[in-house]
């Protein structure tokens, strides 16, 4: 898949999909999150609240985000996983701002008041769901 493609999946609406984390002990976390936006063919940007995932993030910048589809049979589905390291996680600021103005915009005032930070990513992989 090539990251025009993949950004056309990875920013459909409405999706969600998983990001997982992990502290620099290794404990591994993993969370739904609908937020995640591909803002070019290396970028991902998400918002977050203060939970586990930003933790982990701040200890471990590495993270994996999983987007899937389904289809008519397990066979049929499609997704793609993006492997990512956080570059910046910001508290205030023109890219934080933004992004709660869009989670409120897709899911209402409140969601958009839990979120604490903005996360920007660079994408440093990309694989098919399932290795065939």
């Amino acid at each position: 898949m090539d990251r025009k493609e993949l950004m056309e999946m990875f920013n459909k609406r409405p999706r969600i999909g998983t990001l997982s984390t992990a502290d620099k002990k290794g404990n591994v976390n993993v969370a739904v999150f609908g937020s995640p936006q591909m803002v070019d063919e290396e970028t991902v940007v998400m918002g977050i609240g203060k939970n586990r995932s930003l933790t982990y993030l701040k200890e471990n910048p590495k993270a994996a985000f999983i987007v899937m589809e389904p289809g008519e049979t397990l066979p049929d589905w499609s997704g793609v996983r993006v492997y990512l390291e956080a570059q910046a996680v910001d508290h205030e600021g023109k890219l934080f701002e933004e992004i709660k103005a869009n989670i409120a915009k897709a899911a209402g005032p409140q969601a958009a008041e839990m979120i604490s930070a903005a996360v920007r990513f660079k994408i440093t992989e990309v694989r098919p769901l399932v290795d065939r």
